[in-house]
C-alpha cells in the first residue's frame, strides 16, 4: 500500500476558489472603470463592425506590384491584429485595393494605423526646442503682466519724507538693479523666434547653411536659421501639427513630438529605415548577471543592412556624447548642441515616437544590430513602441476610398444556437456521469462547473488585455473543450475504479488511480495543446481564434484537473457516503467486483470465514443427494468421514472449523473465483449441480 499523496486537499480547493475570485474581482474592476465590459467581445460574424477600403499608392509613380500589395496587407494584418486573436479580416479586393475589416467599434489609434501609410525612421536630432515661440511669448508676457501688477502695489500713495531721509544709503547703493525691472514690455512670437533664430546677431533670418557641406548627419550644414525659425513658429500642440504627414528622408525637418507635448525637433536626413528592422519585442529588463529587473525595455534588432547603418549612427553619437561631457569638465567649453545631437529620433508618419542616446555602459559602437531602448516605460508604452517598430513602414501609402460600418455576417441567432447546443451536450453529458458513475457524477458536474467559470474568465479577461474577440469558431472551440474535460474525468474515474478492483481500500485506490490517471491526462492534454499551437501559427484569421480558444481550453482543463477534481476527489472520503463506498456512491467495491473484502474496511478474515461457510455447505448438500450418511457434522459442517474420503487426519478442525484441506480449498476459491456478497448469498441457497457430480 503507498500512502496518501494529497495530505490537505482543502488547500488545492482553496487556491483555486481564490484564483477565480481573484480574476472576477479584476474584471468587475475593469467593467466598473469602464475600461471592459463584464462579457468578451465579439467578432465580425457576430456583431459587425467597420469596413476601410483602401487604394494603395506609390511616391514616385511606380507599378505597384503583388508583392507590395502582399507585404502592406501583412503589415495591416500585424498592426490591427498582431495577436491572431481580434478577428479582424484583412483581404486584397479587385487585384491591388485592400479591405480592412474591423470587428466591433475600434478605437479612433486603431483606424488611424489603417488608414496611414505610416513610414519610420531613425533620424539624428540636431536640435531640440522645448516649447514654441508662441508658448515662449505667452508665457514671457504673463510673467510681463505679473511683474507690472507687483510693482503697481509696491508703490504706496504717499510717502513719509523722514522715512525717506532716514533710508540707509548703504542699503539703497547695495540693491540690486536688475530686481527691480527698468522697462517692461510684451513680446510677439515673431520676436520671440527671430531672437531665437539669429545666431550670428545681425538681424535677419538667413537661408544659408549653418556650416559648411558635410555627408555627417548630424552636422549643422542641414540646418539653417530659416528652418530653425519655423521650428520655433510651429505649435506641436495643435491638432493640424499631431497630424502627421509624409517627409522626404533626404532633408532635414522639423518634427513635433507625437505625445502631444509641444516639444518641436530639427533633424537630419534619416540614418536608417523602419524596413531595416528584422524583430521589435517589449519585456521586463535583464541584467548582465541574468536578474530580471522592473523596467520595461524594448528590444531591436536589425537585418544585415541596418546592422551596418546602426553600427555608423552609434560611433557617431557616442563622440558627441563624449564630447558634451568632456566640454562639461572643462574650461573652453563646446557647443550647447552636443548633449543633443548625441541623440537618434525614432520617426513615424513625420512625428517623433521618442528620442534616446547611449547611456555610460555603451563604450563602444553596436555592431551587432541588437539595440535595447530603455526609459520610463510601462508595459503598455512599451508594447506599442515595439509593435510601431515591428510593423511601423509600408511600401506603400493609402487613400481611404470609402470607410463604412458593417452589419454581423452571422448574427445573435447562430450565437445563440451555438449556445444551445453547448448546454444541450452538457446536459447529455451530466445524465452519462450520472448513470455511469453515480455519486461520482457530483464531482464531474462540480468540476465542469468550475471549468466554465475558469473558461469564461480566461476568455473575458483576454478581452480586455489583447483584444480577443469570440466568433462562432470560438464558440466550436469551446464546446469542443467540453469533451476534452470529460475525457480527462472518465480517465481518472476508471483508473480509480479500477484499483478498487484490485482490492485497495478507497483512500489508497483514489490516490493510487491519480498517479496513473495523471501521466495520461497530461500526455493528452499536451497532443491538443500541440495542434492548437501548430494551428495557430498555420492559420489566420477565424482558424488561429479557434487554435487559440482550443488552446486556452486545454489549460484550463489541466488547471481544473489538478487543483480542482483530484483534491474534490481525495476530500468528499471523508464523507461517509463516499468513504464507505455506498452502493450509490460510484465506488462501491461489491458491484466493481472487488478481489478482497478488505475494500469494505472489515478485514481479510471476514470474506475467507464467507467463504468457508459457503464451501462446507454445498460439500454436506452433496453428499445427502447422493444418499450418503453425512453423520454428525463438526462445526465447520463437515463429518469424520469426509475427512477420511480426502485421506487426512480429520483431527480436530481450527478456529475456523476445517481442516488444512478445507483451507486451502477456500484459498483457491477466495483467489480465483471471489464471490461477491450477492453471489455468496445465491451460493448458500441454490446449489450448484455441476459442483455435486464433482464432488
Amino acid at each position: 500500500m503507498s500512502s496518501t499523496t494529497t495530505t490537505h486537499p482543502g488547500r488545492r480547493l482553496l487556491m483555486m476558489l481564490l484564483i477565480l475570485a481573484m480574476g472576477f474581482g479584476a474584471l468587475a474592476y475593469g467593467a466598473a472603470s469602464g475600461r471592459t465590459s463584464l462579457t468578451p467581445g465579439l467578432a465580425l460574424d457576430l456583431e459587425g463592425g467597420t469596413q476601410i477600403i483602401l487604394t494603395p499608392t506609390t511616391s514616385d509613380g511606380s507599378e505597384i506590384t503583388n508583392e507590395d500589395v502582399d507585404q502592406a496587407i501583412e503589415i495591416i494584418r500585424q498592426r490591427v491584429d498582431a495577436t491572431g486573436v481580434a478577428e479582424a479580416q484583412i483581404s486584397r479586393q479587385g487585384g491591388q485595393n485592400i479591405v480592412v475589416s474591423l470587428p466591433g467599434t475600434p478605437s479612433e489609434e486603431t483606424l488611424e494605423l489603417v488608414r496611414t501609410s505610416a513610414v519610420l525612421y531613425f533620424r539624428p536630432v540636431l536640435r531640440i526646442i522645448q516649447g514654441s515661440a508662441a508658448q515662449i511669448a505667452t508665457a514671457q508676457n504673463e510673467y510681463v503682466a505679473s511683474a507690472q501688477a507687483s510693482a503697481q502695489a509696491s508703490v504706496p500713495a504717499t510717502q513719509d519724507p523722514a522715512a525717506a531721509a532716514t533710508q540707509d544709503p548703504a542699503a539703497a547703493a547695495t540693491q540690486d538693479p536688475a530686481a527691480v525691472p527698468t522697462e517692461l514690455s510684451t513680446v510677439t512670437p515673431e520676436q520671440v523666434a527671430t531672437t531665437s533664430a539669429d545666431l550670428n546677431g545681425d538681424g535677419t533670418i538667413s537661408p544659408d547653411p549653418l556650416a559648411a557641406t558635410s555627408e555627417d548627419s548630424s552636422s549643422d550644414s542641414w540646418i539653417s536659421e530659416q528652418l530653425i525659425y519655423d521650428a520655433y513658429m510651429t505649435d506641436c500642440t495643435s491638432q493640424e501639427a499631431l497630424a502627421g504627414q509624409a517627409q522626404d528622408p533626404t532633408k532635414a525637418v522639423i518634427s513635433c513630438a507625437k505625445d502631444g507635448s509641444g516639444t518641436v525637433y530639427l533633424l537630419g536626413p534619416a540614418d536608417i529605415a523602419g524596413t531595416d528592422i528584422e524583430t521589435a519585442t517589449s519585456g521586463l529588463e535583464t541584467t548582465s548577471q541574468g536578474q530580471t529587473t522592473n523596467n520595461w525595455v524594448v528590444s531591436v534588432e536589425f537585418n544585415d543592412k541596418g546592422t551596418a547603418q546602426f553600427a555608423e549612427v552609434s560611433k557617431r553619437l557616442l563622440s558627441y556624447r563624449d564630447a558634451a561631457a568632456a566640454a562639461s569638465t572643462s574650461t573652453t567649453g563646446a557647443t550647447s548642441t552636443d548633449a543633443q545631437k548625441a541623440q537618434f529620433a525614432i520617426v513615424l508618419d513625420g512625428l517623433t515616437i521618442m528620442s534616446s542616446g547611449f547611456n555610460s555602459s555603451v563604450t563602444a559602437p553596436i555592431t551587432d544590430g541588437r539595440v535595447q531602448i530603455s526609459g520610463g516605460f510601462n508595459q503598455a508604452s512599451a508594447n506599442t513602441l515595439a509593435n510601431q517598430l515591428s510593423f511601423g513602414s509600408l511600401p506603400l501609402t493609402f487613400t481611404v476610398q470609402s470607410e463604412q460600418q458593417i452589419s454581423a455576417t452571422l448574427g445573435t441567432e447562430q450565437l445563440r444556437n451555438g449556445l444551445l447546443a453547448g448546454l444541450v451536450g452538457f446536459a447529455l453529458i451530466i445524465v452519462y456521469l450520472a448513470w455511469q458513475y453515480r455519486g461520482l457524477s457530483v464531482v464531474a458536474v462540480a468540476s465542469l462547473v468550475i471549468a466554465a467559470a475558469t473558461t469564461y474568465l480566461a476568455i473575458a479577461l483576454l478581452s480586455w488585455t489583447m483584444g480577443y474577440r469570440l466568433s462562432l469558431a470560438g464558440v466550436a472551440g469551446l464546446i469542443i473543450a467540453i469533451g476534452i474535460t470529460v475525457d480527462s474525468f472518465i480517465i481518472y474515474f476508471e483508473r480509480v475504479r479500477d484499483e478498487v478492483r484490485l482490492g485497495r481500500t478507497l483512500v489508497v485506490a483514489v490516490d493510487e488511480g491519480w498517479k496513473h490517471a495523471r501521466q495520461t491526462i497530461i500526455v493528452s492534454d499536451a497532443v491538443n495543446l500541440v495542434a492548437a499551437v501548430v494551428l495557430y501559427y498555420l492559420a489566420v484569421g477565424g482558424v488561429q481564434g479557434f487554435a487559440f480558444t482550443l488552446g486556452v481550453t486545454t489549460v484550463v482543463d489541466l488547471a481544473v484537473i489538478v487543483l480542482f477534481t483530484h483534491p474534490l476527489m481525495v476530500w468528499i472520503l471523508r464523507l461517509r457516503f463516499f468513504g464507505e463506498g455506498h452502493r450509490l456512491s460510484g465506488l462501491d467495491p461489491e458491484h466493481l467486483g472487488a478481489r478482497s473484502a478488505s475494500t469494505y474496511g472489515k478485514g481479510r478474515e471476514a470474506a475467507i470465514s464467507a467463504v468457508a461457510g459457503s464451501l462446507a455447505r454445498r460439500k454436506a448438500e452433496d453428499r445427502r443427494r447422493a444418499g450418503a450418511d453425512p453423520g454428525e457434522p463438526g462445526e465447520d459442517g463437515l463429518d469424520a468421514e469426509d475427512r477420511r474420503r480426502a485421506g487426512a487426519d480429520p483431527g480436530e478442525p481450527g478456529e475456523d472449523g476445517l481442516d488444512a484441506e478445507d483451507l486451502e480449498d477456500v484459498e483457491h476459491v477466495e483467489h480465483d473465483e471471489t464471490p461477491t456478497r450477492s453471489q455468496a448469498q445465491s451460493d448458500s441457497s441454490t446449489p450448484s449441480g455441476k459442483d455435486g457430480e464433482d464432488r
